[in-house]
């Protein structure tokens, strides 16, 4: 009786701590539980996971997926930033204009752009290659910005703009390399923790995914090596001395180069004053197509003064901000002359697309322009060529490739090319400055330049005496050039002469007969 009653006493006992534990049990389910690094995205399984487990992955740590969402703000903010420069590129956002092509900040900006999204596309699978790579990719854009700090003349010529862009893309080049550390520890923390050791194998997709990821971060580094040439070029090219002066313009908005020499006096008429010859370029810069023909006449005494300028973006001289008409480059010039004290009387002596800056310059200073010299002169009629889309895209693809170098390293390397050369020579059409003047032409050349030149043929004063000549090739292969030349006479009521100059090619004065002919007119346009 009394083993029986022990018994049931017992089983009572067993019974009622039986449900004390479970009532702990359920207790500690409901309480809820800290956060921790992984935050308990995956149950506390004794059971170790297979490496190929997509549960065994990085963004199980919660810093790795803050990590990501970092990263993916970083590309949204760089994509904005790209944009604006983008634009600036054909319209100059307030504030945003640069005194350079504006071609370095958008290839920064790209570079930047594209390093994010490659960080982005292979998050998850870091490596060392891309590590290493990434290093070298951050050491030259470091050097990139020091020069660009260090150097005042590139300073000056990228502004805010283009420094803000290099710093940005120096800044995230060094935090993809942390990011990439970053999530190659997660991931092996996540592996030992979910498969019992550290996993060193790749399937084959990943090792894809690592081949391409380095092919990419190996393109970009020697394109920030070529970015660092590029800039030791630049730099080199600014100490080369300006044989006149630069003078700021439109609101100090940008600087114009302008050089005079001479007297305007003729010492062989006792002391008679005489006008300022007044040379503005043809399709490159002045200094290596009209100039040195003008510069032998005064040295022979053909004149007796005569500046010259470069236009925005040509020689030494500023870009100026987007859009920038042909009306526009001769306010400019009226201004430069009048900073420089300069007061003519001018004749103006101008040669290809040049001519259409002159002729709107001539109806702006009526007063003081004294005669016009045309040589194979570009017709309005031809803006339409100037302002072709296909024209105007390629120029932007030439522009955006600029900052590369490609064609001026191997002329400074293979072919000798100087700094002389790269600033206002030879090569001086590879530069980002004249690229840039180039696409600002074509952009405005069917709209505001067209309405400018012809307000210009309507006010032009019909007594201005006017000199013509043109180049026999260029008339013998094209009617229509011919029929346009001979508009061209036609301007003012006072044309002197029109002469075509057989065997001479559009630039006349490379020819010994165009030089000649040249000579002899300009005199007798000057003693008129």
């Amino acid at each position: 009786m009394v083993s029986l009653w022990g018994r049931r006493n017992g089983n009572a006992e067993r019974a009622e701590d039986q449900e004390h534990e479970d009532d702990d049990q359920t207790e500690r389910i409901r309480r809820p539980v800290e956060p921790d690094e992984r935050s308990r995205l995956l149950p506390r399984d004794p059971t170790w996971l297979s490496p190929d487990d997509p549960a065994v992955s990085p963004y199980n740590l919660w810093s790795i997926r803050a990590l990501h969402g970092l990263t993916s703000v970083f590309l949204g903010l760089s994509f904005i930033w790209w944009t604006f420069i983008l634009v600036s590129l054909f319209v100059d956002p307030p504030a945003m204009h640069t005194r350079g092509s504006g071609f370095f900040s958008f290839s920064f900006t790209t570079l930047t752009v594209g390093y994010l999204i490659i960080a982005l596309m292979f998050f998850t699978i870091p490596s060392k290659p891309m590590t290493l790579w990434g290093v070298v990719l951050s050491i030259f854009l470091l050097v990139d910005m020091c020069v660009i700090f260090g150097v005042p003349s590139l300073r000056v010529e990228e502004g805010w703009v283009g420094i803000a862009s290099v710093v940005w893309a120096t800044f995230i080049s060094f935090y993809n390399i942390i990011q990439n550390w970053s999530v190659a520890w997660g991931k092996r923390e996540e592996e030992e923790r979910l498969t019992g050791r550290g996993d060193q194998r790749r399937p084959l997709k990943e090792w894809i995914a690592v081949l391409a990821e380095s092919i990419i971060i190996v393109v970009l580094a020697i394109v920030s090596i070529l970015f660092t040439a590029s800039l030791v070029l630049r730099a080199r090219d600014a100490t080369l001395p300006a044989p006149g002066s630069l003078y700021s313009v439109t609101g100090q908005n940008y600087r114009v180069h302008l050089a005079c020499f001479g007297k305007n006096t003729d010492q062989k008429s006792g002391g008679h004053s005489l006008p300022t010859i007044l040379v503005e370029g043809g399709e490159g810069p002045v200094e290596e197509t009209l100039e040195p023909f003008i510069h032998n006449a005064y040295k022979k005494g053909t004149i007796g003064r005569y500046c010259y300028w470069d236009r925005p973006g040509l020689g030494w001289s500023d870009n100026a901000p987007s859009p920038h008409s042909a009306g526009m480059a001769a306010d400019s010039l009226g201004e430069a002359l009048a900073l420089a004290g300069e007061e003519g009387p001018w004749i103006l002596v101008s040669a290809g697309v040049g001519s259409i800056y002159s002729r709107i310059f001539a109806t702006r200073h009526i007063t003081e322009v004294q005669g016009m010299f045309l040589i194979d002169g570009t017709h309005e009629a031809y803006l339409s060529n100037i302002g072709k889309p296909g024209r105007g895209f390629l120029l932007w693809l030439r522009g955006v490739f600029s900052p590369l170098g490609l064609d001026r390293i191997a002329g400074a390397i293979f072919k000798g090319r100087s700094r002389e050369d790269r600033v206002y020579g030879r090569s001086a059409y590879q530069t980002g400055r004249y690229i840039k003047a180039k696409l600002q032409e074509n952009l405005v050349a069917e709209t505001i330049t067209k309405s400018e030149i012809q307000t210009a043929r309507h006010v032009q004063m019909q007594d201005t005496p006017l000199m013509v000549v043109s180049s026999g090739i260029e008339v013998g292969k094209s009617r229509d050039w011919a029929a346009r030349q001979e508009e061209l006479t036609k301007i003012t009521d006072s044309l002197m002469e029109w002469d075509v100059v057989d065997g001479a090619p559009h630039e006349v004065w490379r020819s010994f007969e165009g030089r000649q002919i040249l000579e002899l007119r300009l005199r007798q346009l000057v003693r008129a």
